[in-house]
């Protein structure tokens, strides 16, 4: 994986959403506990991508890759929340939620890769 990878481009361009998010909510809603879990959460994913890239072993890009995918099942579920509690509209939810469930797809077949490469060298 680069940072030239579809995955990071992905997760990168979530971030930047879930931060527009952040501040729609913050500043329109005037709501600040669950839209903080949300950014930590949302912009971790792409984070946590960028160390696997640089990861010393296939063991150490593996972790990251999980780590990343639960960030972003994390962040699902503040997005879950964030709806049913009326923060967001079903259209904002469709929306930014379809992203999220692709780059757990993405993450999850990452993660699978990976870990089959490192069971494989065993």
């Amino acid at each position: 994986m680069s940072q030239n990878s579809i995955t990071f481009i992905k997760a990168k361009a979530f971030a930047i959403r879930i931060v527009r998010l952040y501040k729609y909510l913050s500043e329109e809603k005037r709501e600040f506990v669950l839209s903080k879990q949300l950014l930590r959460s949302g912009t971790s994913i792409g984070a946590n991508l960028a160390e696997a890239i640089c990861g010393i072993s296939m063991k150490d890009f593996t972790s990251k890759i999980y780590i990343s995918l639960k960030e972003c099942t994390e962040t699902k579920y503040w997005l879950d929340l964030l709806c049913e509690t009326d923060y967001l509209s079903k259209t904002e939810y469709d929306s930014i939620e379809q992203d999220c469930t692709e780059l757990i797809k993405l993450l999850t077949a990452t993660a699978k890769t990976s870990s089959n490469k490192l069971k494989s060298n065993h």
